[in-house]
């Protein structure tokens, strides 16, 4: 269970003006620099920058509430959307550079390749970052069996930051930090992602279902 400062009656889902990290300067610089990098990436598309920004800013709470590298956190939730502003025809041919296989045409999960993408291209830009830092990159939309709290906390921040629309589903996420584990907040966010998949008639990732089974197996076991 998270641990926080305040009344069950605010809502605990929203980011703080100060989280009050007391990052070393090296951290500082790094995250100024990265933030820099990300503002004039995006910059052709605001909506994107200001979704990044408060991704951002929500990991970095989440972390705080959950016991997870703040630093990290916020790093991830800077880059997350770095190829979110290439063309689809361009974001599939860096997908096939890379080698990335889905086992179903790249065109039908193109929505789930720009973390990909950008989790094998960004590691040459930033090579003092960890492995952790892509790794939750890469499965900040599709998730994976291997979810470690980092990507857990990335997952999360992506679909309940401030400036995305609040569905029934996101509001009830929402309504969970601080007041479930992080796990259970990360399966509710997974689950819920997959039935607005469902809802709407959008393709669903076959491996998702093998991701979801292994995920609630392992869940299963814990709760036994």
């Amino acid at each position: 269970m998270a641990k926080h400062g305040r009344s069950k009656n605010v809502e605990l889902w929203r980011p703080l003006d100060d989280e009050g990290v007391a990052y070393e300067p090296w951290q500082r610089l790094t995250l100024m620099r990265v933030e820099a990098d990300t503002r004039s990436r995006l910059a052709p598309k605001k909506h994107r920058l200001d979704h990044s920004l408060s991704v951002a800013k929500t990991a970095e709470h989440l972390a705080v509430l959950y016991g997870v590298d703040p630093f990290l956190s916020r790093v991830a939730g800077l880059l997350h959307d770095w190829d979110k502003v290439v063309s689809v025809d361009e974001l599939l041919d860096r997908a096939r550079y890379f080698g990335i296989d889905l086992g179903v045409p790249l065109q039908s999960v193109e929505p789930l390749l720009h973390g990909m993408v950008a989790a094998r291209e960004l590691p040459e830009r930033y090579p003092h970052l960890p492995h952790e830092v892509w790794h939750a990159i890469a499965c900040h939309t599709s998730a994976a069996e291997d979810m470690n709290p980092l990507d857990m906390v990335l997952f999360v921040a992506d679909g309940i930051e401030p400036l995305r629309r609040a569905s029934e589903g996101i509001q009830q996420t929402r309504d969970m930090v601080g007041r479930v584990s992080l796990e259970d907040l990360f399966w509710n966010a997974f689950v819920g992602g997959i039935m607005y998949v469902l809802q709407t008639g959008r393709y669903l990732y076959p491996r998702t279902i093998d991701i979801y089974n292994t995920l609630a197996t392992a869940r299963a076991r814990r709760n036994a």
